[in-house]
């Protein structure tokens, strides 16, 4: 019996730990503006577009799920959210866009960072490029 009530306070514990450490809506916003602007620019490049800023609006998460990259506690965040791109002569909306981020926080519990993973080779290592989100 005594076992019992120990693990159900250690699951309760870590629950509250997780949810305290979890990254807040503006950073996730912040951190999907960093990976948007990434693509942009090689968007920007490739196709000789004339982006001129985008807005998020709408921002649903619907699910936080940590873990460990690097051996740094790390979230999975998922959901939606509504996407206007600002071009020269109009604005494209896009509703509902589904978004996946990975959201690090540093050693020092101050900072996170946004990771990216690299496209590579099927049955190769992950390779995450790192991203201060200021």
């Amino acid at each position: 019996m005594r076992l019992i009530i120990i693990l159900i306070l250690l699951l309760v514990l870590t629950a509250c730990t997780t949810s305290v450490l979890a990254p807040p809506s503006q950073l996730v916003e912040k951190a999907i503006a960093l990976q948007l602007e990434k693509t942009q620019q090689q968007l920007n490049q490739q196709l000789d577009l004339d982006f001129q800023g985008f807005q998020i609006k709408h921002l649903s998460i619907t699910q936080e799920k940590p873990l460990t990259i690097q051996n740094l506690i790390t979230y999975q965040v998922r959901g939606t959210y509504n996407l206007t791109f600002k071009l020269p002569k109009r604005k494209l909306t896009q509703p509902d866009k589904p978004f996946e981020v990975y959201l690090q926080l540093q050693k020092e519990g101050k900072t996170w960072r946004l990771l990216l993973p690299e496209q590579s080779r099927k049955n190769a290592e992950t390779v995450w490029h790192s991203y201060l989100i200021q």
